[in-house]
């Protein structure tokens, strides 16, 4: 696979996105779709990237970096776009990946058999990658002589019957022979109803000068390409498919796989079970042995081996949870470490702390960190219990080993085993209830 370079078309504005953000950056999994092309890409270990934007798509241009960039200044098809790309590519004679920012599926292995056919003859100048969906619509049709070479790619609307019925159709991916890339791009023209140059008029131009064309077939879903929200939202359902199969098979069990969505990243270790309805966002990472309740929501966190998280837990960027530990039902923890064996049991906030090993922290505690310009770290030491409905004022500190009394407000470090409790002194007064509710019903009538 050496001596590879790709073109990514990115230019399109993404009008039927109804959107202010370029189309290729809209996101599957977490990860804008531009990104899922170039990690795909990256796995053939390309001598050069070039990514075609439209102006003042600094986002993607940031997005795609250190990929170059070349800039089409006006929308005239495809041919046109990658014409921006030529200078990028001077010199390079190796082949040429033609791709596109907004198929996010695609795999690397069809790109590796796009090369390998490119590569099987001399004479074979363009390689394009077809599909037979189950409904050919209007897409382009990949017409074949009897041998199997390619000989013509027919737009739907110039096809005639015979073409129409052909099942093979375009997906616009090609592997070019970069030593014929900058003639067989230049020669393209705009002599057509839209008056734009079309990058499928190469596979005529080859034949026409004594070179060979042929193609490669994909699966219809790795080549789809996103144009809408509707589209969008299948990208997003086959990728979770694909990634919920890769749990199982890796030793995770998904007891509703349905409702369980991955980001991009999500790592899980083995015999992890996760239960109905759970959300990973980018950057999980789930040690061996751990359980997962229903409905948590998780994003840049790391879990350690045995750990039980919910239900209805979510953990925040951040939020680093050891070996053992119990994150219980409502309970939210962002940007802490949890240490081997504590126990966060219910409902409770936990933010910008250290939680040490073996320390309980009781019902409805939270750790009171910002005060509106600054933020503070609550520390909790090892084997320390938290009395239920604590405030903890940060900057605190609380040692290894102490108490704090439910229904405190701490605000002041509490030494290694002492007993820590704030209450105001509890008055009563007696028949102040039933003289209360007399006023009220007396005002009533």
């Amino acid at each position: 696979m050496s001596s590879i370079a790709a073109v990514v078309l990115a230019a399109g504005a993404g009008t039927r996105m109804k959107s202010a953000k370029p189309k290729v950056m809209h996101e599957v999994g977490g990860r804008p779709m531009i990104s899922h092309l170039l990690g795909t890409v990256g796995e053939l270990d390309p001598k050069k990237i070039v990514v075609v934007t439209s102006p003042n798509m600094e986002t993607v241009q940031k997005e795609v970096a250190p990929a170059e960039i070349a800039v089409q200044k006006e929308a005239l098809g495809t041919g046109h776009a990658v014409v921006a790309a030529l200078d990028n590519l001077k010199g390079f004679e190796g082949d040429v990946l033609i791709l596109y920012g907004d198929t996010p599926l695609i795999e690397a292995e069809t790109l590796r058999q796009m090369i390998e056919k490119r590569r099987a003859s001399e004479s074979c100048a363009v390689v394009v990658l077809g599909f037979e969906p189950d409904d050919p619509l209007e897409y382009g049709r990949l017409v074949t002589d009897a041998s199997g070479n390619l000989t013509a790619i027919v737009e739907f609307a110039d096809a005639n019957a015979e073409e129409r019925a052909v099942g093979l159709c375009n997906s616009g991916v090609m592997a070019i022979n970069g030593a014929h890339l900058a003639d067989l791009i230049r020669a393209v023209d705009n002599k057509n109803a839209k008056g734009e140059y079309y990058l499928t008029d190469i596979v005529e131009i080859a034949i026409k000068n004594g070179l060979t064309c042929a193609y490669v077939k994909g699966e219809e879903e790795e080549l789809l390409g996103v144009n809408n929200r509707s589209q969008l939202a299948e990208a997003e359902g086959i990728a979770q498919t694909r990634w919920r199969a890769a749990a199982k098979a890796e030793g995770a069990t998904l007891i509703d796989p349905e409702t369980v969505w991955f980001s991009h990243d999500t790592k899980l270790g083995r015999d992890v079970v996760i239960e109905p309805g759970v959300f990973f966002g980018p950057g999980v990472t789930v040690g061996d042995n751990v359980r997962i309740k229903a409905y948590s929501h998780l994003e840049g966190t790391t879990i350690g081996d045995a750990a039980q998280i919910g239900p209805f837990a979510r953990l925040r960027p951040g939020a680093d949870i050891a070996s053992e530990v119990k994150i219980g039902n409502f309970v939210e923890v962002k940007k802490s470490q949890i240490e081997t064996g504590a126990k966060v049991s219910h409902l409770s906030y936990i933010g910008d702390a250290r939680i040490g090993a073996e320390a309980n922290i009781g019902a409805g505690t939270i750790t009171s960190y910002y005060e509106g310009y600054d933020k503070f770290k609550t520390d909790i030491g090892a084997g320390a219990f938290i009395g239920s409905n604590t405030a903890l004022v940060a900057p605190v500190k609380v040692g290894d080993g102490a108490i704090i009394g439910a229904g405190s407000t701490v605000s002041k470090d509490v030494a290694a085993d002492a007993l820590g409790i704030e209450r105001a002194e509890e008055k009563q007064k007696p028949g102040w209830a039933k003289r209360f509710r007399d006023v009220k019903k007396k005002a009533k009538k």
